[in-house]
């Protein structure tokens, strides 16, 4: 059995940056222990599985435009919410089998997805904004992160808030010393040039570094949207790959904006048979 795949780097403002993501278009859905396999295989961030086969609990699709049913795995979980790997995946379906629209929407385990093109070919990611609330720096995170923490919030992720840039910048965390979390530990800080940066480090979901990270700045927008009173507002995410945002936070949601660079299209061999799902 023969399964394309497109990497495709998410947020990229030049090449060799961004997040890259794996976007397979599978005709139905295989086996969850393949899927598995197949994302540790890729070894990226994440790997995306879409079908256009909708689930009953999806409902009718959203609009005219296409519509998929999207899964996200890391080399070692399946994960509620990716976003750079949904902009990945719109890009491709964009670009090579709806390239007359300019919307298509996700049915995920986060509900509906929608992903926007616009006229200069930017993309714009529609994600649920998420909650954060005030909580006690983690001394076992904070030793972890070698920082110090202005403020620390939990929400679907750990936000340590550090004074400036330069440190963001210059962290280098004992992955080793992790405390266990639910997904992932974010430090972030006002930013020199834009509005604020960060960096996302995720090791318990075999992800150490993540390059840019669409799903934090879901969290991360409201944070910085109300310390600055803003809602429009520019983000860059430090990591050596490092890549820009521009956010907007509309009532519950969060829109991100970026650009997508293709690097490769392959073909996966996959064992034979396995039955459609």
């Amino acid at each position: 059995m023969e399964i394309l795949l497109h990497q495709i780097d998410a947020f990229a403002d030049a090449p060799f940056s961004g997040n890259p993501a794996a976007v397979m278009p599978l005709p139905f859905w295989l086996p969850d222990v393949l899927l598995q396999q197949v994302a540790e295989e890729n070894n990226l961030a994440e790997t995306a599985f879409y079908t256009a086969q909708l689930p009953s609990e999806a409902g009718a699709a959203p609009g005219e435009w296409p519509a998929f049913h999207l899964r996200w795995f890391t080399p070692e979980a399946e994960v509620d919410l990716c976003g750079h790997a949904t902009m990945a995946s719109a890009a491709q379906i964009l670009v090579d089998t709806h390239p007359g629209a300019d919307r298509v929407s996700f049915y995920t385990r986060s509900g509906w997805l929608h992903v926007d093109r616009t006229d200069d070919d930017e993309f714009v990611l529609d994600l649920p904004a998420v909650p954060s609330i005030p909580v006690p720096p983690e001394p076992a995170l904070v030793a972890a992160l070698g920082v110090r923490p202005v403020r620390a919030y939990s929400g679907t992720d750990e936000v340590i808030v550090v004074a400036t840039e330069q440190e963001v910048r210059d962290a280098a965390p004992v992955l080793s010393g992790f405390p266990a979390l639910p997904r992932a530990a974010i430090i972030t800080a006002p930013g020199e040039s834009v509005d604020f940066v960060s960096r996302v480090f995720a090791p318990g979901i075999g992800v150490p570094e993540d390059p840019v990270t669409g799903s934090a700045h879901a969290q991360l927008v409201p944070l910085w949207a109300e310390h600055t009173g803003r809602t429009g507002l520019r983000a860059r995410q430090l990591s050596r790959r490092g890549g820009s945002l521009r956010c907007e936070l509309t009532g519950d949601r969060v829109l991100l904006f970026g650009r997508c660079r293709r690097y490769l299209d392959g073909v996966v061999t996959l064992p034979d048979p396995y039955p459609a799902g």
